[in-house]
C-alpha cells in the first residue's frame, strides 16, 4: 500500500485518508492537532474505545449522534446516566450499540467527574513523548503500541478506567496529537 495518496485538491495526505470527504476533513482538520481540555479528551477516550474492533470512519460518520446522546460528553451529566440512559443507548441505532462500552463510558465519566478540572488532560499530556523531529516516512515505520501508550493505559486502568488499552491509547495520542505520525510528505507533516 502506498504512504500517500493525492487528493482531488492535488495535496498529498497519508493514503489511510482513501477517497472519502469526511475522512479527508478529519485528516486535514483534526488529526495530529493538539487537543486539550478534559472534556475534549473525555470524548476522545470514548470514542477510541468505541471504535475498538471496528473502523474510525464508522466512528466518524456516528459521532454527531454519540455526542447528542452523550450529552456533548460533558463528564458531570453522563457520570448520572444510570440503568434506563444506558437501555435508551442500547436501542439507539445511531451509536455503537455495545453494553461494555457504554458503561465503560458511564464508568469513566465519573472518574472524570471526579478529578480536578485540568487534571485528566493534564495525566494524558504528561505521557505524551518528546517530539522526535523524525516523521514517519511509511505506514510501516507507524507504530500501533508505545511505551508511552502503554504507560498511559497502565495508569488509567490503575485509576479505574476501562476501554483504554494500549493502542487504544496510541491511537488517541495520535488523533489528540500527543503524536504526529503524517507521514513524510503530506501536506500536514
Amino acid at each position: 500500500m502506498t504512504s500517500l495518496l493525492t487528493g482531488p485538491d492535488a495535496r498529498d495526505r497519508c493514503a489511510w485518508v482513501g477517497d472519502d470527504a469526511e475522512y479527508r476533513r478529519y485528516h486535514d482538520e483534526e488529526w495530529g492537532t493538539p487537543l486539550h481540555g478534559d472534556r475534549a479528551l473525555f470524548e476522545k477516550m470514548a470514542l477510541e474505545g468505541f471504535q475498538a474492533g471496528l473502523s474510525w470512519i464508522t466512528i466518524l460518520r456516528k459521532r454527531p449522534r454519540f455526542r447528542e446522546v452523550f450529552a456533548g460528553f460533558e463528564p458531570e451529566i453522563v457520570s448520572e446516566f444510570g440503568e434506563d440512559d444506558v437501555e435508551r443507548l442500547m436501542a439507539d441505532a445511531g451509536i455503537i450499540r455495545n453494553r461494555a462500552k457504554i458503561e465503560a463510558t458511564i464508568g469513566n465519566a465519573r472518574l472524570v467527574h471526579g478529578m480536578a478540572e485540568g487534571e485528566l488532560d493534564e495525566l494524558m499530556w504528561s505521557f505524551a513523548p518528546p517530539a522526535s523531529g523524525t516523521r514517519p516516512a511509511a505506514f510501516a515505520d507507524v507504530p500501533a503500541v508505545t511505551a508511552e501508550s502503554t504507560a498511559l493505559s497502565k495508569e488509567l486502568r490503575r485509576r479505574g478506567f476501562r476501554f483504554v488499552g494500549p493502542t487504544t491509547m496510541y491511537a488517541l495520542m495520535q488523533s489528540a496529537g500527543m503524536v504526529d505520525d503524517h507521514i513524510a510528505g503530506c501536506w500536514r507533516a
